[in-house]
Protein backbone atom coordinates (compact mmCIF):
# COMPACT_ATOMS: atom_id res chain seq x y z
CA UNK A 1 0.00 0.00 0.00
CA UNK A 2 1.10 3.55 -0.64
CA UNK A 3 2.75 5.11 2.41
CA UNK A 4 1.44 8.62 1.59
CA UNK A 5 -2.16 7.41 1.43
CA UNK A 6 -1.86 5.65 4.80
CA UNK A 7 -0.21 8.71 6.35
CA UNK A 8 -2.86 11.12 5.07
CA UNK A 9 -5.66 8.77 6.15
CA UNK A 10 -4.29 8.57 9.70
CA UNK A 11 -3.85 12.34 9.86
CA UNK A 12 -7.41 12.85 8.55
CA UNK A 13 -8.87 10.43 11.14
CA UNK A 14 -6.95 12.12 13.96
CA UNK A 15 -8.10 15.58 12.87
CA UNK A 16 -11.72 14.45 12.55
CA UNK A 17 -11.63 13.08 16.07
CA UNK A 18 -10.07 16.29 17.41
CA UNK A 19 -12.03 18.97 15.52
CA UNK A 20 -15.12 17.13 14.37
CA UNK A 21 -16.67 16.71 10.97
CA UNK A 22 -18.43 20.11 11.13
CA UNK A 23 -15.05 21.87 11.05
CA UNK A 24 -14.11 20.24 7.77
CA UNK A 25 -17.49 21.00 6.19
CA UNK A 26 -17.21 24.67 7.13
CA UNK A 27 -13.60 24.78 5.91
CA UNK A 28 -14.55 23.33 2.52
CA UNK A 29 -17.55 25.68 2.30
CA UNK A 30 -15.41 28.72 3.03
CA UNK A 31 -12.82 27.69 0.47
CA UNK A 32 -15.55 27.28 -2.16
CA UNK A 33 -16.91 30.73 -1.29
CA UNK A 34 -13.46 32.23 -1.76
CA UNK A 35 -13.02 30.52 -5.10
CA UNK A 36 -16.37 31.92 -6.29
CA UNK A 37 -16.22 35.40 -4.73
CA UNK A 38 -12.66 36.44 -5.62
CA UNK A 39 -13.35 36.47 -9.41
CA UNK A 40 -16.53 38.50 -8.76
CA UNK A 41 -14.53 40.98 -6.69
CA UNK A 42 -11.89 41.31 -9.41
CA UNK A 43 -14.60 41.78 -12.05
CA UNK A 44 -16.32 44.52 -10.05
CA UNK A 45 -13.01 46.37 -9.52
CA UNK A 46 -12.29 46.17 -13.25
CA UNK A 47 -15.75 47.52 -14.14
CA UNK A 48 -15.42 50.43 -11.70
CA UNK A 49 -11.97 51.34 -13.02
CA UNK A 50 -13.19 51.08 -16.64
CA UNK A 51 -16.11 53.43 -15.93
CA UNK A 52 -13.87 55.98 -14.22
CA UNK A 53 -11.44 55.85 -17.14
CA UNK A 54 -14.29 56.17 -19.62
CA UNK A 55 -15.56 59.32 -17.91
CA UNK A 56 -12.18 61.03 -18.36
CA UNK A 57 -12.03 60.54 -22.14
CA UNK A 58 -12.88 63.66 -24.19
CA UNK A 59 -13.78 63.80 -27.86
CA UNK A 60 -13.22 67.00 -29.81
CA UNK A 61 -16.38 68.11 -31.58
CA UNK A 62 -14.43 69.94 -34.29
CA UNK A 63 -11.96 67.30 -35.46
CA UNK A 64 -13.09 64.13 -33.62
CA UNK A 65 -9.78 63.48 -31.85
CA UNK A 66 -10.11 61.37 -28.70
CA UNK A 67 -7.99 62.67 -25.79
CA UNK A 68 -7.56 61.74 -22.15
CA UNK A 69 -9.07 64.14 -19.59
CA UNK A 70 -5.72 65.69 -18.61
CA UNK A 71 -5.63 68.16 -21.53
CA UNK A 72 -7.92 71.18 -21.74
CA UNK A 73 -7.19 71.73 -25.41
CA UNK A 74 -7.36 69.40 -28.38
CA UNK A 75 -3.94 68.10 -29.39
CA UNK A 76 -4.87 67.99 -33.07
CA UNK A 77 -6.72 71.26 -33.79
CA UNK A 78 -6.24 73.29 -30.58
CA UNK A 79 -9.93 73.68 -29.74
CA UNK A 80 -10.86 74.35 -26.12
CA UNK A 81 -12.39 71.14 -24.73
CA UNK A 82 -13.67 72.69 -21.49
CA UNK A 83 -16.00 75.08 -23.31
CA UNK A 84 -17.27 72.24 -25.49
CA UNK A 85 -18.19 70.16 -22.45
CA UNK A 86 -20.13 73.01 -20.82
CA UNK A 87 -21.87 73.88 -24.10
CA UNK A 88 -22.85 70.27 -24.68
CA UNK A 89 -24.63 70.13 -21.31
CA UNK A 90 -26.45 73.37 -22.08
CA UNK A 91 -27.54 72.11 -25.48
CA UNK A 92 -29.28 69.09 -23.92
CA UNK A 93 -32.73 70.64 -23.56
CA UNK A 94 -36.10 69.07 -23.84
CA UNK A 95 -37.31 68.86 -27.43
CA UNK A 96 -40.50 70.70 -26.50
CA UNK A 97 -38.48 73.73 -25.34
CA UNK A 98 -36.51 74.14 -28.55
CA UNK A 99 -37.69 75.46 -31.87
CA UNK A 100 -36.23 74.81 -35.27
CA UNK A 101 -36.45 77.53 -37.87
CA UNK A 102 -36.44 76.34 -41.45
CA UNK A 103 -35.99 78.73 -44.35
CA UNK A 104 -37.16 77.65 -47.74
CA UNK A 105 -34.84 78.38 -50.63
CA UNK A 106 -35.47 77.92 -54.28
CA UNK A 107 -33.16 75.43 -55.96
CA UNK A 108 -32.07 76.51 -59.44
Amino acid sequence: MNKNLVTYSIIFLILISLFGFNFFLSLIGNLLLLVLLIPLLILSVLLISFNSLKSKVNTCSQCGTVTFGINNTCMNCGADLENENTNSTESLKKPSETTIEVKAEEVK
